[in-house]
């Protein structure tokens, strides 16, 4: 049951960097390819009716979290305390700038609105990235299960990291970059003419990026935690998560250069899926691994909830899942096809 809801809160996190990945790189990208304001209202309609609905994955996520993990979730929100609370207001403001830009037709208004949804988004993938890594690397768990993160210390992996150091900074650069290149080819799909192009141009141009940041990020974090190489020499198969991520990436790679735009966006999906996959097969059974001794690790087999509480609670997830999938398999089915001038969304 451990491992069940284990890879449970992995899928989960999965969707939602595939899902609202592409919102974050639409925002990253806002800037740079809306050369009027139309163009600037297409991006924002490619969007605009799924954003929002996106980010329910990140909560259910962190409700399945809390309710499998209880222990990780406390000692987690405990310790990331600081980052999440920036996280939160970040989630905030991009909704405020995606919202509140339409409400009065004033240049200025428009321009600080489109400022805030443009760095939330950036910032919001880099302290992602930055999390992730954090997860990965190991923080300074107590005997009591707790543990504080100061923002940087000496910007070394070790038994007493910061929040920041150089791999944590690597981990957001890769999630920039990678959730830059997933909203350009999502622009790509769902925009026409020139900014189409645009989007082309720009996912050409962030995709040697996204190879070089990737293929640095593997030995990277087999320096910053070694043991994230147990399970796979361990069970060889699972060196096949890497030969998918290169196949991913090779992929958006061809298809992009076919002009196949759902070809190349799906081939994205898969590179980010398969990247948490094997972050994922990494850590397993660990939870939250600690920086200072493998023994004070967080693992499933001491953080899962009650046995009673774990089979209760997968029949209501499973049912709870079945009518989200409804939902996002009818709102991208009504959504498919390019936005339009006409398909106006209401900002």
């Amino acid at each position: 049951m451990g491992a069940i809801w284990f890879w449970i809160v992995a899928v989960m996190l999965a969707l939602y960097v595939v899902l609202d990945g592409f919102d974050l790189g639409v925002g990253m990208l806002y800037p740079f390819l809306a050369r009027t304001e139309e163009d600037r209202k297409n991006m924002l309609r490619s969007i605009g009716p799924v954003w929002d609905g996106n980010e329910v994955w990140l909560l259910a996520g962190g409700g399945t979290l809390f309710f499998a993990f209880p222990l990780v979730y406390a000692s987690a929100f405990s310790g990331f305390y600081l980052p999440l609370m920036i996280v939160l207001w970040l989630l905030i403001l991009r909704g405020v700038g995606i919202e509140l830009r339409g409400h009065m037709d004033n240049a200025v208004w428009r321009t600080f609105f489109d400022g805030i949804f443009f760095t939330s988004s950036a910032l919001l993938a880099i302290f992602y990235g930055a999390a992730l890594a954090n997860v990965i690397r190991g923080v300074p768990i107590g005997s009591d299960s707790y543990f504080f993160l100061p923002l940087w210390t000496n910007w070394r992996v070790g038994p007493s990291p910061g929040i920041l150091d150089w791999y944590t900074v690597l981990g957001g650069v890769v999630a920039l970059v990678a959730l830059a290149h997933h909203g350009a080819l999502w622009l790509a799909l769902k925009t026409s003419g020139a900014l189409e192009i645009r989007a082309n141009g720009v996912a050409r141009m962030l995709w040697p990026v996204l190879l070089v940041v990737t293929l640095v990020s593997l030995p990277a974090t087999v320096v910053a935690r070694p043991l994230s190489l147990a399970n796979y020499e361990a069970h060889a198969g699972l060196f096949a998560i890497p030969l998918l991520v290169a196949v991913a990436l090779v992929a958006t790679l061809y298809f992009r250069r076919r002009v196949d735009a759902g070809r190349a966006f799906l081939s994205s999906c898969v590179y980010l899926v398969v990247m948490l996959v094997g972050a994922a097969a990494g850590l397993y059974p660990t939870l939250l691994p600690s920086s200072i001794s493998a023994s004070q690790d967080m693992t499933i087999a001491q953080s899962l909830a009650g046995s009673h509480s774990t089979h209760v609670g997968l029949v209501w997830w499973a049912f709870g899942m079945v009518l989200a999938a409804m939902y996002f398999v009818t709102s991208y089915w009504l959504f498919r096809g390019k936005v339009t001038e006409g398909s106006d969304y209401s900002h």
